[in-house]
């Protein structure tokens, strides 16, 4: 089977006229949110290390450990892979997080052919490593390498706004969210981004009077 990948806005757009179809209250969705952001980026490790140096820290915090890694020299696979642990708690790291970052340089991921691997694959591969749990890996196939038919059911927003936007009494589960979402397949890529949007939106609304 061809992987699905997403690269334009023009896929966004062929993926919610499919799941517009499918789904009324995806259209609904959509005309409260408008056009959906790409948010393509970057693959390879710097991906993934600002990944696990963002886990469970504020995006300042994350960006002031970055840079300090940055001016050390250490925010490349090979540098990293060339010193200790301590080496990388010097730069702002948690022993935790130092070992889990030389754990992935270490690992020397072949990045291009993750670009050309199924989602489970790619999945399977990153969560192998420690630091690197299902959510981001499937993140990271969806916006680092562009994959169309992968969710993240275990992230907050995409469960609140799934509970919203279809009236369910209750959040769901990673588990129950991940069996709605096999109904958006081959896009549930764009099914995310919408969800995202529109958790946004809604709550917007919520602070509107009159």
């Amino acid at each position: 089977m061809t992987l699905r990948l997403i690269r334009s806005d023009a896929c966004l757009t062929e993926g919610m006229a499919w799941l517009s179809s499918h789904e009324p209250r995806f259209a609904g969705a959509y005309r409260l949110t408008g056009p959906l952001p790409l948010r393509l980026r970057a693959d390879g490790f710097g991906a993934l290390l600002d990944a696990i140096v963002s886990q469970q820290v504020s995006v300042a915090s994350a960006r002031a450990i970055l840079a300090r890694m940055q001016a050390a020299g250490l925010s490349s696979e090979e540098a990293i892979r060339g010193v200790g642990e301590d080496d990388l708690r010097a730069a702002g790291l948690s022993r935790q997080k130092a070992r889990y970052v030389k754990a992935l340089a270490d690992a020397a991921l072949d990045y291009p052919a993750l670009r050309e691997a199924p989602t489970g694959e790619v999945v399977a591969q990153l969560t192998a490593l420690p630091g690197i749990g299902r959510w981001t890996a499937e993140i990271y196939a969806m916006f680092a390498l562009g994959h169309a038919d992968v969710f993240a059911p275990a992230d907050l927003a995409l469960q609140e706004s799934a509970r919203r936007l279809f009236g369910l009494e209750t959040r769901p589960n990673e588990r129950a969210l991940r069996q709605l979402a096999e109904t958006w397949s081959p896009w549930r890529a764009v099914a995310a981004r919408l969800l995202w949007a529109y958790y946004r939106v809604d709550k917007g609304r919520e602070g509107i009077i009159g």
